[in-house]
């Protein structure tokens, strides 16, 4: 019998080699002093983290050898040690990331598996547009809003440059959806946006030159978000903000400012996800055959959409993101 069968493997104690450091200990530290944070931008590896119980100093951190390849992003509640208020520029180190309450998803388009949150811990997704240069992206939109009811949180519609173009038509597509939509412009009042946002962490989402920056630095007037214009030839904003940030209003209101984007990748949503995102639609397939594709002219909602035009968007916004998963699965 093989004398090694009377052993458990707990019984082995490895030596380290004459130039290896000694093994890993089980015993974990367990940081009594930590204090906790916010994640407020994140910068190549580095993180500023809100203390909000030191006097809402920020301070710099790396992530501790503790947390692994876990991610760490914008939103994130941590507990951080090391802390130097003196010298902020001292790192401290993350040694922990608290559970998420939920997280903003997106995978760079429809065919790629890999999905990366964006922000964490949200209750409202601020959709922002412009009325005008550059046009409104019903679909850009529509994804959004799925995103968004995926994480479980609030979407609203900011529509800015209102004084250019009015904001009515965005308003009568999204009624139906229950999506407030919020009309600004640089004279605008700010106390009905304000209002919605109170007691809030919001992420605002949309493509470069729509105004985020300049609506951000409206709402929080020492925040000093760079601001650009749109490009004549091309009719796209030019990137301003680089990196998400959250930014306070006040003691219980938050606001993130994120980087433009030109898509929202919906890799990680299934169709009948999709379709919740459409509510205005969903009663109509309940008069389709089993196994319906909504695709095709049998489908109920066609039917539905023609006799009531207003729909006839919805379901054109709905189509394309059923053929943006097809594509990605074949």
């Amino acid at each position: 019998m093989n004398k090694l069968q009377d052993y458990d493997e707990d019984d082995f104690r490895s030596r380290p080699g004459k130039h290896k450091s000694r093994p890993r200990s089980k015993d974990r530290p367990k940081f009594e002093n930590a204090i906790d944070g916010l994640v407020i931008t994140v910068d190549r590896g580095r993180f500023t983290v809100n203390l909000s119980d030191l006097d809402d100093v920020n301070i710099y951190a790396i992530k501790s050898r503790e947390l692994g390849r876990k991610g760490v992003v914008v939103g994130d509640l941590v507990e951080v040690v090391g802390v130097d208020v003196k010298n902020p520029e001292n790192m401290a180190r993350i040694v922990k990331v608290k559970e998420r309450k939920n997280s903003l998803q997106k995978s760079a388009d429809d065919s790629e598996s890999v999905e990366r949150s964006l922000v964490s811990n949200i209750d409202m997704v601020a959709i922002v547009v412009a009325t005008s240069e550059p046009e409104p992206n019903p679909r850009l939109i529509d994804r959004t809003v799925i995103a968004a009811r995926l994480a479980n949180a609030q979407p609203i519609i900011i529509a800015t440059k209102t004084d250019v173009e009015s904001s009515e038509k965005l308003s009568q597509m999204y009624q139906a959806l229950d999506i407030p939509v919020i009309s600004m412009n640089k004279t605008t009042n700010l106390d009905e946006l304000l209002d919605l946002l109170e007691g809030k962490t919001t992420v605002l989402i949309g493509p470069s030159g729509v105004g985020k920056s300049t609506l951000v630095n409206r709402l929080v007037p020492d925040a000093r978000r760079r601001t650009g214009e749109v490009n004549d030839v091309t009719g796209q904003g030019k990137h301003t903000s680089t990196s998400a940030y959250a930014l306070k209003v006040n003691s219980k209101t938050w606001i993130i400012d994120t980087p433009g984007i030109r898509s929202f990748g919906l890799a990680h949503a299934s169709v009948e996800e999709i379709l919740e995102g459409f509510p205005d639609l969903i009663q109509a397939t309940t008069q389709c055959q089993k196994g319906c594709s909504h695709q095709d002219t049998s489908c109920a909602i066609e039917s539905a959409a023609f006799e009531n035009p207003a729909l006839l968007p919805r379901l054109d916004s709905f189509r394309r993101l059923l053929a943006s998963l097809e594509s990605s699965e074949g």
